[in-house]
């Protein structure tokens, strides 16, 4: 008796395990993992827009990741819709595990963790995206470093140099939650 509790138990643990973060979408032979992501826009993506954990074997730099993050940089938007979906990547990343909240650290450990450096490498950003420079850094639109700062587990406000590419001037852009 105990033992088909214990049987069923571990079904829906299964099915939750599937329901909350999906399968994995085999890519055809010869061809890399397409996105079905909806056109860019300069507002911000809802926080629950897919993405999906790497199948263990497969290439991190493969996933197209979260599916707002084309529009970042887009030559129609803005630096204040930049981090509004910056802002929407770190929520989906806090609704994947809410346990953990916000990634913290450098920049580049904070987008490591959003490339897949989580526990269940979970890719957000991809390694190869535009916006990450050559030191492993989400950048802005002028290529000048992200400033996250956490000011608990659940907020981090999102800081731009803006154009003149220097943090802390008057055209600076900052978003918080």
């Amino acid at each position: 008796m105990l033992w088909r509790l214990l049987l069923v138990a571990a079904g829906l643990l299964v099915a939750l395990y599937l329901w909350r973060w999906g399968r994995p979408e085999p890519a055809e032979p010869g061809r890399p993992a397409s996105s079905t992501a909806a056109p860019a826009s300069s507002t911000a993506p809802s926080a629950g827009a897919a993405a999906k954990p790497i199948p263990p074997g497969a290439d991190p730099a493969a996933p197209t990741g979260f599916e707002g993050l084309q529009g970042l940089h887009s030559p129609q938007g803005d630096s204040a819709g930049d981090l509004r979906i910056v802002q929407a990547v770190l929520e989906a990343f806090r609704t994947s595990f809410p346990a953990e909240g916000n990634p913290t650290g450098s920049n580049a450990e904070i987008t490591a963790a959003l490339a897949g450096a989580n526990r269940l490498r979970l890719v957000l950003v991809p390694k190869g995206h535009p916006a990450i420079n050559a030191d492993g850094e989400l950048c802005d639109r002028w290529g000048t470093p992200y400033f996250f700062h956490s000011e608990s587990r659940r907020r981090t406000t999102v800081r731009s140099a803006g154009p003149d590419r220097r943090m802390w001037t008057d055209d600076d852009v900052e978003h918080a939650p």
